[in-house]
């Protein structure tokens, strides 16, 4: 099930929302519709993929992160994903659409990603940096889970958003980290 959106990018307004969470004020983005960023403050590529026009805005589409949020920091794995929208290369959203398989509370390996896109890619390789690439360059944090992509042998790697907010996010759905 893809759960990423396609669709042809128009010149569009984006707006934004600032929520509080448990790791640091979050910068959430939409075309109105759908979620197209969701960075924590200070985290690396902040805000990268969002326009020029920009609005700050409370819309329906904001609450209902704001319930997915709710119910994740709570502790739970909610059992909706409102419609995810990120900017990218077709190749990126490929990785994203992959990571948002991976369930609550469970984790991948970089290495593991890589050989499920060889066997989806009809035996084409792609290595492990590459598909990290992609998965340091997600816009939409949390929701398109990163935070469980782990490295060789399960050890804890890097985190756009900092480790210490990958290893909350990590305890948070109780998942035993390696440091």
């Amino acid at each position: 099930m893809t759960v990423i959106q396609n669709a042809e990018r128009k010149k569009t307004m984006e707006y934004i929302h600032k929520i509080k969470s448990p790791v640091g004020i979050l910068t959430v983005s939409s075309d109105g519709r759908n979620i197209s960023g969701l960075w924590i403050e200070g985290q690396k590529y902040f805000a990268k993929t969002l326009g020029k026009d920009v609005l700050e805005q409370n819309l329906p589409i904001f609450e209902n992160i704001q319930n997915w949020l709710d119910i994740y920091f709570s502790g739970s794995a909610p059992d909706f994903t409102p419609p995810l929208m990120p900017k990218g290369t077709p190749y990126q959203k490929s990785v994203w659409d992959e990571l948002c398989k991976i369930p609550y509370g469970k984790t991948r390996t970089y290495g593991d990603l890589a050989k499920q896109f060889e066997l989806q890619n009809e035996g084409r390789p792609t290595s492990a940096r590459a598909i990290g690439g992609a998965v340091g360059h997600n816009p939409i944090s949390i929701l398109i889970p990163c935070h469980r992509v782990m490295g060789q042998s399960g050890n804890l790697t890097g985190y756009a958003g900092g480790i210490d907010k990958k290893i909350k996010l990590l305890k948070l759905e109780g998942i035993d980290i390696l440091i």
